[in-house]
């Protein structure tokens, strides 16, 4: 096609020439410190650092942390000298307390608020503001549909009838009055809207979450957590020195420490004895208890697990039990040295169990027995001993018997649980060539070399339990719940925009037209544009849509249009 006469090509732009840099404005401290804030505050980085907050957790499960299980870190440094001191200069012993931990749950917190506060001053804005004025063509918005009603009606009436049905349907409403650019003819018009209840779930989601950051902070800081092992027949009580491991929180003080004492009346466990796959296995643990608070009152209780018992602001819980075989050990002339009962530690579901007793004084020499029990003993075909059953049908104790040096007088802490026989001669058991000691209940047997005599007088049940003082607890729960309704909230209530526009004509009729606006995803709105054209055409006498309403609603509702209003 040849180009008109009075056409005139334009000049072309200068291109850059080959080496030409690009000046671009500098940011400055300032502009720097304004980008960063802004990425930091976006909603990608805050998903991001909750995502990061969750694998960085992940070691915390992977290893014994000292919060929770002090004994098992020891015991992980014991089994693996070489990899334990790298893991620890990470801080992988105490994950939750550490500084790359922290960092990243401070700078989430951070990033939510910097998220959540300028949301909230727009949404409050937007709450103030009324719907927006209806659009001049609403035959591009989703669910567009038309009616024509007759009989008298007007398209005010007709208008306020729209804003009554919408009003109930709890949308915000205000009528418009304007001028139909096609056919000149004088317009009224309602526009609606709902669904902010969306956005304040929103806010409320993100403001919990950061309560939780806070309460859970606090907490932590104000909290602590003990264990104790109680045997049958023991009281507890809380105070410092009575527990065998302590973790309290960076602003623990001792007044924090409620004055009650607990004593363990009996351990009864239960096993399943009917199903030949699961023999053995535990269906019922109950610790019953008689708890004193700091009035004098006394109180009969039981605990189970996921049962804890509440007292003085603090949970009990129930984590561990196994047995615990009272010793006595008597020196040559009869007198008693020690007197116990020993918990002793389970190594199997069977509950065959490792114990350690110590006695530094009354014996010729310093004497360590490490002793395994079996409460219902058998013998492999090797010779070996194992326990079949976890409860006490054929209880039966063995002992190997060291003497020398205990090293507890160089002043190094020791756990009560491990004996350090380096500088210890064994006597019985190993290669000794001497059979261990073998004592059901009851029984006396003789120590090697004269030192004495040692009886197994009894075996009683222990239970360990976890004391736990978290002061904002209650506050976890409500920040939550909140969580989850703000969640639901925000997931479950659609935010729309409707209109109805009314038009009267020479005949006297009203043409209406009706159409929808979603916010985000609404699979309902086409249903409910619909659904406020059907109600209005119950109460005026309306004639069927033509042929291209139908056609409009058809294409409207397969590709809802993004058009703003």
């Amino acid at each position: 096609m040849s180009r008109p006469s009075d056409h005139y090509d334009s000049a072309q732009p200068e291109r850059p020439k080959a080496g030409d840099d690009v000046t671009l404005p500098k940011l400055g401290v300032v502009g720097w410190l304004r980008w960063f804030w802004r990425q930091l505050t976006s909603m990608r980085t805050a998903l991001f650092l909750l995502l990061l907050l969750a694998l960085a957790a992940v070691p915390g499960s992977l290893v014994p942390q000292r919060a929770a299980d002090p004994n098992g870190v020891t015991q992980y440094f014991v089994d693996n000298p070489d990899l334990a001191p790298f893991l620890d200069s990470l801080q992988l012993f105490n994950v939750y307390t550490s500084a790359w931990f922290s960092s990243i749950y401070l700078l989430l917190f951070i990033s939510l608020i910097g998220c959540v506060i300028p949301r909230t001053k727009h949404h409050f804005d937007a709450l103030r503001a009324k719907p927006p004025r209806t659009p001049a063509r609403l035959s591009r918005l989703a669910g567009f549909t038309t009616r024509d009603f007759e009989g008298g009606a007007d398209a005010a009436s007709v208008v306020d009838s729209a804003r009554t049905l919408l009003r109930r349907q709890r949308y915000r409403t205000v009528v418009f009055t304007g001028v139909d650019a096609r056919t000149g003819r004088e317009t009224v018009s309602v526009s609606a809207e709902r669904g902010y209840m969306r956005e304040t779930g929103n806010l409320v989601f993100h403001s919990a979450l950061v309560g939780i950051l806070i309460t859970v902070g606090i907490g932590g800081g104000f909290g602590y957590q003990g264990q104790r092992v109680v045997v049958e027949g023991q009281t507890f009580v809380n105070t410092l020195l009575a527990y065998d491991s302590f973790n309290p929180g960076r602003f623990f003080s001792d007044d924090q420490l409620s004055r009650y004492a607990l004593t363990l009346d009996s351990f009864e466990a239960t096993y399943e004895t009917q199903s030949l796959k699961a023999f053995g296995q535990p269906l019922d643990y109950t610790a019953s208890v008689t708890a004193q608070d700091a009035a004098g009152e006394t109180s009969t209780d039981e605990i189970k697990v996921n049962s804890p018992l509440k007292i003085g602001g603090t949970d009990i819980y129930l984590l561990g039990n196994g047995y615990a075989p009272t010793i006595t050990v008597r020196n040559p002339a009869g007198d008693v040295v020690f007197t116990d009962s020993v918990p002793f530690l389970p190594q199997d579901a069977s509950l065959t169990s490792l114990g350690v007793v110590k006695i530094p004084d009354g014996l010729p020499d310093q004497v360590g027995l490490i002793g395994f029990f079996y409460p219902t003993q058998a013998e492999a075909a090797s010779g070996v001993y194992f326990s079949s059953f976890p409860e006490l049908q054929y209880p039966v104790l063995t002992l190997n018997v060291y003497d020398g040096d205990l090293g507890l007088d160089g002043g190094v802490p020791a756990s009560v649980y491990s004996l350090d026989t380096d500088s210890m001669t064994q006597l019985t058991g190993g290669e000794t060539g001497v059979d261990s000691l073998e004592l059901k209940p009851g029984e006396t047997a003789d120590l090697p070399n004269g030192l004495g005599t040692v009886t197994l007088d009894g075996v009683k049940r222990f239970a360990s339990f976890d004391v736990h003082h978290d002061p904002t607890q209650g506050w976890v729960l409500l920040f939550a719940v909140l969580v989850l309704g703000g969640l639901l909230t925000s997931l479950f209530i659609p935010r729309r925009r409707l209109w109805v526009k009314a038009t009267d004509r020479a005949d006297g009729s009203v043409h209406v037209e009706y159409a929808g606006l979603a916010r985000g995803d609404d699979p309902r709105l086409v249903e409910a544009v619909a659904a406020l054209a059907a109600k209005q055409a119950e109460s005026f006498s309306s004639t069927t849509p033509d042929d291209g309403a139908d056609s409009a609603q058809s294409d409207a509702a397969s590709s809802p249009s993004d058009t703003k209003a």
